[in-house]
């Protein structure tokens, strides 16, 4: 199936609730602008839970399906991306207890970060790529509580409230989590590194993604 990504559009400037209104009217091809805009955030939330990207693609697909077969129960007065991150975050509980895996980052193969800015030297390039690893390693090695909180807040750049909301924990211990998280990574490690281009889901893993999802659902 080929399909040609609504984007730039008038129907791309609508509010997600305004999308969910019209897709609960029939307007299901709307549906991908709600997937494009979450890919990325979903993707980095999971990867708080999940080691393994195929593990975390399968979950996102499956939040996704889940998200449009339920969509009746969104409730328009909360974000969209709050109630689909708690999906997202239940079936990837869900998954770990399934199959009794032990929390982990990827492997350094697969942290490898495609850098394709070709003003940048081969050193810079190097220097970036290595920067990246070392933070995310350094991420991977948190306990996941702290972990996934630390990921919504300081890569997503999700609220406090936001996280409080998606995680169901008081503002206090979603502050003291992220602080604990912060704590316990390596000042000059994080400073290095640009938090905003971690774990990211675009490109080709983005439109994969949709495209599937959009054959079910179209």
């Amino acid at each position: 199936m080929n399909m040609i990504p609504i984007t730039e559009t008038k129907n791309n400037k609508l509010s997600e609730k305004e999308i969910v209104q019209k897709v609960l009217a029939g307007e299901k091809g709307l549906y991908e602008i709600l997937l494009r805009r979450n890919n990325q955030k979903l993707y980095r939330v999971l990867r708080g839970y999940l080691p393994d990207h195929t593990d975390i693609e399968d979950v996102m697909q499956d939040t996704y399906m889940t998200a449009y077969e339920k969509l009746w129960q969104y409730r328009l007065d909360s974000a969209f991306s709050t109630w689909l991150i708690r999906i997202g975050i239940n079936k990837a509980l869900y998954t770990l207890k399934k199959t009794k895996q032990t929390v982990y980052l990827a492997s350094e193969k697969e942290r490898s970060v495609d850098i394709k800015d070709k003003s940048h030297t081969p050193e810079n390039k190097l220097i970036q790529m290595e920067a990246k690893q070392m933070l995310e390693a350094a991420i991977g090695q948190l306990d996941r509580k702290y972990r996934s909180a630390y990921i919504m807040k300081e890569i997503e750049g999700m609220s406090i409230a936001e996280i409080s909301d998606c995680l169901d924990l008081s503002i206090s211990n979603v502050k003291v989590r992220i602080h604990r998280a912060k704590t316990m990574i390596k000042e000059n490690l994080y400073d290095q590194s640009q938090a905003t281009t971690l774990f990211e889901f675009g490109f080709s893993k983005c439109d994969n993604l949709v495209e599937k999802v959009m054959a079910e659902i179209l």
